[in-house]
């Protein structure tokens, strides 16, 4: 194998540079990037570029080397401090996994012989012009993870056979919150919110949902989610008022995060970053999708696990509602997602 590569123009103890800065969606499913390239090339160096807030699970993944941050505002002193970070090492091949302007420029900053990017049909704000080499157009029907993995075959590497996201030695008892450990039943973890406000469910929706897990009397329900919904978790903890409720909302590192979805039975919720994370470790993830397409995004392993929006406006690839009302998200019942996620227990009941 090694040979083959070599001939394509690959050292076996290539340096690599990948930039994927967010969101954590996206730096979820990069991560097969560079478990691939690691374990075709178990000499290579890889090096992550990737903002603060997701430097734990970089740092986490065992086949990244090392982990430069970018940790300044997109401005002339931020893009000063990362390229002297960047001239600090040298790179045989930067993958470009971010498509955005500033991506394609750091890609440039990082003076790889081999700047590999989108296909200028893929790519977003003139980012292909900083990149030398670019992989073939596939557009946006092909799912997002599959996309990535279009970099390592055009590095020549065969298909990875099983996709691994770096989570397979992950230890969730190293990492469970207190709370969790302290639970006596088993529990679905429900995700609340994302990072677009059209893609957020609804209030009285989760607390339906909620109470409907809770009434089976099989399961206990964890919630988690940011800092931006903290007032909706509150105010369904106070609604549905039970034991078997455990609010974690903000009160979670990434790590943590990961080991609550590694425990947990299933996971619930909206097309966001933490369905990633959880089919990443293996859980099923029933995810709720309205303004964006599910043969995209959906979580990897997943796609029957889609509960999808009849709205006839969707997918409309929008952060906010055109019509200010999320119709999309709103036709969603909870009867449905539990319809979805009762039967995927059943069938793993066992």
């Amino acid at each position: 194998m090694g040979t083959n590569i070599i001939k394509q123009g690959i050292s076996e103890s290539a340096s690599f540079l990948i930039i994927l800065m967010g969101s954590l969606g996206d730096i979820v499913r990069g991560l097969c990037v560079a478990t691939h390239i690691k374990k075709t090339l178990p000499n290579s160096k890889i090096t992550w570029l990737v903002e603060p807030k997701w430097v734990e699970l970089i740092e986490f993944h065992p086949f990244i080397d090392h982990v430069i941050v970018f940790n300044r505002a997109w401005n002339a002193l931020g893009v000063i401090g990362l390229y002297r970070k960047l001239k600090q090492k040298h790179f045989d091949i930067t993958l470009d996994l971010q498509r955005h302007l500033k991506s394609g420029f750091f890609s440039f900053l990082s003076r790889s012989s081999r700047r590999i990017g989108f296909n200028r049909h893929d790519s977003k704000e003139l980012n292909w012009i900083f990149n030398n080499e670019r992989i073939d157009c596939f557009g946006d029907d092909l799912p997002k993870f599959l996309h990535y993995l279009k970099f390592t075959r055009h590095l020549g590497l065969p298909e990875p056979n099983p996709i691994d996201f770096g989570f397979s030695d992950f230890n969730p008892d190293l990492y469970l919150p207190g709370d969790v450990s302290a639970m006596n039943k088993p529990f679905i973890t429900v995700v609340i919110g994302s990072s677009w406000q059209s893609k957020d469910w609804f209030l009285e929706h989760y607390v339906e949902l909620i109470r409907t897990i809770l009434t089976s009397g099989r399961y206990a329900v964890v919630l988690v989610g940011d800092r931006s919904q903290q007032d909706t978790a509150e105010s369904i903890s106070t609604q549905v008022n039970s034991d078997n409720l455990v609010n974690l909302v903000n009160k979670t590192s990434l790590l943590e995060l990961a080991a609550v979805l590694k425990k947990a039975k299933a996971g619930v919720g909206p097309d966001s970053g933490p369905g990633h994370i959880a089919a990443a470790v293996g859980t099923p993830y029933v995810s709720l999708f309205g303004p964006t397409p599910p043969g995209r995004v959906a979580p990897y392993g997943c796609d029957h696990l889609v509960v999808q929006t009849c709205a006839p406006c969707a997918p409309c690839n929008k952060k906010r509602c055109a019509d200010h009302d999320d119709h999309c998200m709103r036709l969603i019942t909870a009867k449905e997602v539990f319809k979805k996620l009762d039967a995927l227990l059943e069938l793993n009941k066992n």
